[in-house]
C-alpha cells in the first residue's frame, strides 16, 4: 500500500519505519529541512533502540523515503497518516495548530479518494476538526474519510510495541473504511478493536491517564511506607499479584515525565472541564506527581543542610531509560532546585547529555558514571539505566567524598548497599 506520513518526529518516524518494514511504500514528509537532510544521511533525530537499523534497511531497499515534498507525498498516497506534534498550552489544552496545518495541506492537494488517519494524540472531536478543515480547503470534489488510529508506543521499546501491539484501535466512520485500514495491520496478528472515531480518540487519553494514576497512587503509598518503616516494593508486589490490578506501573519513584503522560493527563482534565464533567481525580494525580521532586530534594537538603557547599553526582538525565528524551525529565527539576541552593552538579547519562546540555548548560557533564561520582558528597540516581545497577560499589565508595546515595528509582538492594558502607535513601522503603 502507498502511504504518506506527515511528520518525522518520534511517532512519525517510528510509524514510517515499521510500515515500510511490513512491505509498504512509505513517503515520510516534513517541513523541517534540517531533519529531512539528517534522515537522508542516515542520522536519526531521536535515540530509539533498533530504529536506526530499521530505517537504514528500508531506505536501502527503497521502501521508505524522506522529503520536504509534501505535494508528491500526499498526492501519491492511498492512506495519509498525520503524525505531527500536539503540545500543551499553558492551561493544559492541546495545541492543534499543527494538526490544522496538516489538514489544510492535505485539503489543498487532495487529488482522489484518501483515508486520512490521525495518529497523533488528539482530544475527542479532532476528527471532526480535520474533516471540516479539509472540506474547507480542498479544490476538487474528491472524497475522503477521517480515521483515528492512536499509537501506544513506549519510548525505549517503540519498535517492539509497534510490531507486537497489545491492541490496534481503529476509530472509523464505517466498517468498510476500518477494513481498509485493517489490511495494514493484518500481518501483525494482534487484537483489533474497531470503534467510532470519538471512542478511539478517548481511548488513548483514558489509557495514559489511568497509567499515570497508578504511578501517583503507588507514590502516595510510598510516602506512607516511609513514615511507618514499610517497604513499598513488597506492597506493590502484593498489590500486583492481584490480576485485577496487575504489576505494571507500580514502581514507586520520582513520578511520571516524558512527552505523553503529563500532557495527556492535563489535556483530559481540560477536555472534561470544557464538557462540564470535572475530573477531580486526575487533578490529584497531577498534584501528587508535582510533589515528588520537592519531597526528594527536601530529603537531600535535610541530610546536607550546607547544600550550597556540596557537589552531587547525578546518574541519569533522560526521563526514562533507553531514550534521549528530556521532556518533563525529573532530572531538570532536581538539578535546578539543587543549583538554586548553590550546589554543584556532576552528571552522566548514556545517551541524553547533548539534549540535557540545552536545558542545563551550567553543570558538569562527565564521560561515565565513575567520573560523575568522583569527589562528590552524594550520589543521586534519577534514571534507572541498566548499567547503573551493575556499578562497582566498592570503587564508587572510594571515589566519593562521603558514601551517601539518594536512589530516586529504587535501583539498589537497600541491605546490600548499606552493608557495603553506604548511607542509603530510597523511595518508600523505610
Amino acid at each position: 500500500m502507498r502511504l504518506c506520513v506527515i511528520g518525522s518526529g518520534y511517532v512519525g518516524l517510528v510509524t514510517a519505519a515499521v510500515f515500510a518494514d511490513l512491505g509498504n511504500d512509505v513517503a515520510c514528509v516534513d517541513v523541517d529541512e534540517k531533519k529531512i537532510e539528517s534522515l537522508n544521511n542516515r542520522i536519526m533525530p531521536i535515540y530509539e533502540p533498533g530504529l536506526e537499523e530499521m530505517v537504514t534497511r528500508n531506505m536501502d531497499e527503497g521502501r521508505v523515503s524522506f522529503s520536504t515534498d509534501v505535494d508528491s507525498g500526499v498526492k501519491g498516497a492511498d492512506v495519509i497518516f498525520i503524525c505531527v506534534g500536539t503540545p500543551p498550552k499553558d492551561d493544559g489544552e492541546t495545541d492543534l495548530s499543527y494538526i490544522e496545518s496538516a489538514a489544510r495541506t492535505i485539503g489543498e492537494r487532495l487529488n482522489g479518494y484518501k483515508i486520512i488517519v490521525n495518529k497523533s494524540t488528539v482530544p475527542v472531536g479532532t476528527g471532526d476538526l480535520v474533516r471540516r478543515v479539509i472540506n474547507e480547503t480542498k479544490t476538487t470534489d474528491a472524497n475522503f474519510d477521517v480515521v483515528s488510529n492512536p499509537e501506544f508506543l513506549r519510548e525505549g521499546s517503540a519498535i517492539g510495541d509497534a510490531l507486537n501491539p497489545d491492541r490496534v484501535v481503529i476509530g472509523a466512520p464505517t466498517k468498510e473504511v476500518a477494513v481498509k485500514l485493517l489490511e495494514l495491520y493484518a500481518t501483525l496478528g494482534s487484537p483489533m478493536l474497531i470503534t467510532d472515531v470519538e471512542s478511539a480518540e478517548i481511548i488513548k487519553y483514558a489509557s495514559n491517564s489511568f497509567l499515570a494514576t497508578k504511578i501517583s497512587f503507588i507514590n502516595a503509598i510510598a510516602d506512607i511506607c516511609e513514615k511507618v518503616g514499610a517497604n513499598v516494593n513488597d506492597v506493590a508486589k502484593g498489590m500486583g499479584a492481584d490480576k485485577r490490578i496487575g504489576k505494571d506501573f507500580l514502581n514507586a519513584g520520582l513520578g511520571f515525565g516524558g512527552s505523553c503522560f503529563p500532557k495527556d493527563v492535563l489535556s483530559l482534565i481540560h477536555t472534561s472541564g470544557k464538557l462540564g464533567a470535572e475530573f477531580s481525580l486526575l487533578k490529584e494525580v497531577v498534584k501528587i506527581n508535582e510533589e515528588r521532586v520537592n519531597h526528594f530534594v527536601h530529603r537531600v537538603v535535610d541530610r546536607f543542610p550546607d547544600v550550597g557547599s556540596c557537589t552531587f553526582g547525578v546518574l541519569g538525565l533522560a526521563f526514562k531509560p533507553d531514550t534521549d528524551d528530556m521532556r518533563e525529565a525529573k532530572s531538570i527539576d532536581i538539578i535546578k532546585q539543587l543549583t538554586a541552593h548553590g550546589a554543584k552538579i556532576r552528571a552522566f547519562d548514556p545517551v541524553s547529555m547533548d539534549n540535557a546540555a540545552k536545558e542545563m548548560p551550567d553543570i558538569t557533564y562527565c564521560d561515565n558514571a565513575y567520573d560523575a561520582l568522583t569527589g562528590v558528597d552524594a550520589m543521586i540516581v534519577v534514571t534507572e539505566w541498566r548499567e547503573f545497577k551493575l556499578l562497582d560499589m566498592e570503587r564508587i565508595k572510594g571515589l566519593m567524598k562521603t558514601p551517601v546515595i539518594f536512589d530516586g528509582r529504587n535501583v539498589y538492594d537497600a541491605g546490600r548497599v548499606r552493608s557495603a558502607g553506604f548511607e542509603y535513601f530510597s523511595i518508600g522503603r523505610g
